[in-house]
């Protein structure tokens, strides 16, 4: 029951930073952005 609880509540949060779906999808999309460019730069060192 407590795992439920966390659960919600960190969803909760996660969700509150987002007004909408696609302020979530936005932030989405710039984490992968990050990922994608961090792997770019380790790529050209390589």
């Amino acid at each position: 029951m407590k795992k439920i609880t966390i659960a919600s509540l960190t969803a909760l949060v996660l969700l509150s930073g987002c007004n909408t779906f696609q302020g979530l999808g936005k932030d989405v999309s710039k984490a992968g952005d990050a990922v994608t460019d961090t792997a770019h730069k380790v790529e050209k060192k390589i």
